[in-house]
């Protein structure tokens, strides 16, 4: 594909919008707008990654995806409905960087390019992430929602890895007679790269990756232990059938992440031994650090010194994209303009704030459940496994981030994860286990956020 077609995203220039699409489509918008609020979350999730990605409308230029109605549907749910409170926990410190995040994205966007089809692109990227961030807030509330859409995903996975096994043995890809992905399978180094419904085998693989530690809180969570365990399965299945690194690599980062639960308590020592490790690496390595990504690729034909190359370009070329991003890095190198890393994407597409307010989305969301986790600990053990199986599921996308962007629906499960976190986390959860310490206090603490800052700050 020539470079200069990513400029905008590239995409189809003509409808594809299967019949049985359509139907799914208005069977989901109906669910959404009028059944209660519990079916909300199976339809939209159901809805959102069993579509192609692809299938769209596409009218005088502008693309119209089954994935942004559904959204509008979810987003029109959330005004019509005045329940209070409107999300879990209010407005907490994940959702301002994640909406300036895309805020500031956007802006850095169509002010570098200042053309009337990156203002357009930009309102599309806003209704993606936003509306679809913040329907997904208003839907997981409690721990309850929080096990239905794992519930949800662990269907998904399943019928994923039914599919993309149908893949590895006929070379096509079931999903692709609807229109929107690929009919027949890539095929790298004699092994054929599952994508099933997703735009990227690394995409599909890393979907399945991801969810492996939310399929064990399943486990842990509830008497579902034959869907916890098949689920499970379906994850390892989909991230073998990819025949990617990427999803390998965050298979093994969500394995690592839920071993590490006997060192919970010395996480700030095993952080600090990780930064000086990797300085001590940089004193030795021939080359920067970051080229530890380049050694890190565990299947046939993978590109890790590319993911490499990007971040070392990325870095060296600073002055070009830190303020609002640039157009300028396909001349960075060997293709340069496939930016497979979400955070060289991320700086890259809106600039250094943009990057930040990333990382800061990581950064808070993990403060978040360690703080809430502290405060239950030794009192609610159910609750301290929900909120490391959580911070191990982040911790997996963390790592997939330096292999792949996430440029389909495999954002829904980011918005989801997101969206857990801050319900698991809210102010209600920690201040349960603290009224010993409440009683001492001479006057009582009415708001819940005021709470949870005075029982973090107690740690």
């Amino acid at each position: 594909m020539n470079p200069e077609h990513y400029k905008y995203g590239g995409g189809a220039t003509e409808t594809i919008l299967h019949p049985i699409v359509l139907a799914a489509m208005v069977i989901v918008t109906i669910v959404l707008l009028l059944l209660p609020r519990k079916y909300s979350i199976p339809a939209f999730l159901c809805g959102t990654l069993l579509i192609p990605a692809g299938q769209q409308l596409v009218l005088a230029g502008v693309h119209l995806f089954a994935y942004r109605f559904l959204v509008l549907a979810g987003l029109l749910r959330f005004i019509r409905f005045k329940e209070t409170p409107r999300v879990a926990g209010n407005w907490n410190s994940i959702d301002t960087v994640f909406l300036l995040s895309a805020v500031s994205h956007a802006i850095a966007f169509t002010l570098l390019y200042w053309d009337t089809m990156a203002l357009i692109n930009q309102v599309g990227f806003i209704w993606d992430y936003i509306a679809g961030y913040v329907f997904l807030r208003y839907a997981i509330r409690s721990d309850e929602d929080i096990i239905v859409t794992i519930r949800c995903f662990a269907f998904l996975a399943l019928i994923f890895a039914v599919c993309m096994i149908r893949e590895q043995f006929t070379g096509e890809n079931i999903f692709g007679r609807l229109g929107g992905v690929r009919l027949i399978s890539e095929v790298r180094g004699g092994h054929v790269r599952s994508e099933g419904v997703f735009q990227h085998a690394i995409l599909a693989g890393t979907f399945g990756a991801t969810l492996l530690p939310l399929f064990v809180l399943l486990w842990k969570k509830t008497q579902s232990k034959v869907l916890s365990a098949i689920a499970a399965l379906s994850s390892t299945v989909m991230v073998i059938a990819s025949m990617c690194s990427t999803p390998l690599l965050a298979y093994a980062a969500g394995i690592l992440g839920i071993f590490l639960w006997p060192a919970r308590r010395r996480m700030r020592w095993l952080r600090w031994g990780l930064v000086i490790g990797l300085l001590c690496f940089s004193f030795v390595m021939h080359a920067p650090v970051w080229y530890i990504v380049a050694h890190a690729g565990v299947v046939g034909g993978s590109s890790g010194y590319h993911r490499a190359d990007l971040l070392d370009s990325l870095l060296r070329h600073m002055d070009q994209w830190w303020l609002l991003g640039t157009d300028a890095n396909a001349t960075w190198g060997y293709f340069m303009f496939d930016t497979s890393n979400q955070y060289v994407y991320q700086g890259v597409t809106g600039g250094l704030l943009s990057l930040i307010f990333l990382i800061a989305t990581i950064s808070y969301s993990f403060r978040r459940i360690g703080k809430v986790r502290k405060s239950v600990e030794g009192s609610d053990r159910r609750s301290e496994w929900l909120l490391w199986l959580l911070g191990s599921a982040l911790f997996a996308n963390v790592v997939a981030f330096f292999g792949i962007s996430y440029f389909d629906q495999t954002r829904v499960a980011w918005f989801a994860l997101l969206a857990m976190i801050s319900a698991a986390t809210a102010a209600d959860r920690a201040l349960s286990h603290t009224q010993p310490t409440e009683a001492k206090n001479d006057y009582p603490l009415r708001d819940p956020a005021l709470k949870l800052r005075s029982t973090s700050l107690s740690q």
